[in-house]
């Protein structure tokens, strides 16, 4: 044990245990640093961070109902290279169609479709449900699917409000270099700038103002109705002093207190 012992003069803690008289506190940084250096060397047993046990996704165990008229297929395994990563991915095609359409969906090669012909469900499962990785994709692809099955039977939609004064939304037509494909149609739009901003509207999705503050946004693909909403809404996004802007659904702002100078 190091024997401790008190400077008459200065009234410093010495330790006599390394030879000479030492500071206190300079025995206790070498002390530190001799157990950090255990420490790294030893090898830490991984330790769970909970001890239940892990259970199946909640939405991705769930039945999906086939509505009448809904075809689902899934294709054969076909190798792909990542856009980002540049690395070959095994993906597969799920092929739903319906009365409204058809559409398709890319899943990971470890998602497993189950149908039931006699109830008309269909069940997603993945290979191995301890991988991270697979039970992360179990539910996503399943709220995927559900959205294109609802898509191609009852459609999705979409409302964007005008909040502002002298907000306006008109659907029109432009010919010349401005429209992408044959027939293309442009979102109007007044919201205070000194020029009307144009939209165009993708192919596969209905746009229309039934009222010149309200804006219906109607197709298949709900990613495709919700993203063509986006760009809407960053031309005038909602401010919360005055709780002007465009919005969406049923979206709404906590307005804050006026400044005072």
């Amino acid at each position: 044990m190091a024997a401790l012992s008190v400077s008459g003069r200065s009234g410093r803690v010495l330790c006599r245990s390394m030879g000479a008289s030492t500071p206190l506190w300079r025995a206790t940084a070498a002390a530190v640093a001799t157990n950090q250096t255990r420490t790294t060397n030893t090898p830490i047993s991984k330790r769970a961070f909970s001890a239940t046990t892990s259970r199946a996704s909640k939405l991705g165990r769930t039945p999906l109902s086939i509505p009448p008229g809904v075809e689902i297929t899934m294709g054969e395994p076909v190798v792909k290279r990542s856009m980002t990563t540049y690395e070959t991915t095994t993906r597969r095609t799920i092929t739903v169609k319906g009365p409204l359409g058809e559409l398709q969906l890319e899943v990971p090669e470890f998602v497993v479709l189950d149908q039931d012909l006699e109830n008309k469900s269909v069940t997603l499962n993945v290979k191995d449900t301890t991988e991270k990785e697979q039970k992360e994709m179990w539910g996503t692809s399943w709220s995927y699917l559900n959205n294109h099955i609802m898509g191609v039977s009852e459609g999705h939609t979409a409302i964007l409000r005008l909040v502002g004064v002298g907000y306006r939304a008109t659907v029109e037509e432009r010919g010349g270099k401005k429209a992408q494909f044959p027939g293309q149609k442009f979102l109007c739009l007044k919201l205070g700038f000194t020029h009307p901003v144009e939209e165009p509207i993708p192919k596969g999705i209905t746009v229309t103002t039934p009222q010149p503050t309200r804006i219906l946004v109607e197709g298949v693909d709900k990613e495709a109705i919700m993203s063509f909403a986006g760009r809407v809404r960053m031309w005038r996004p909602p401010e919360p002093y005055k709780g002007k802007g465009v919005f969406i659904n049923d979206q709404t702002i906590k307005l804050k207190q006026k400044k005072i100078k």
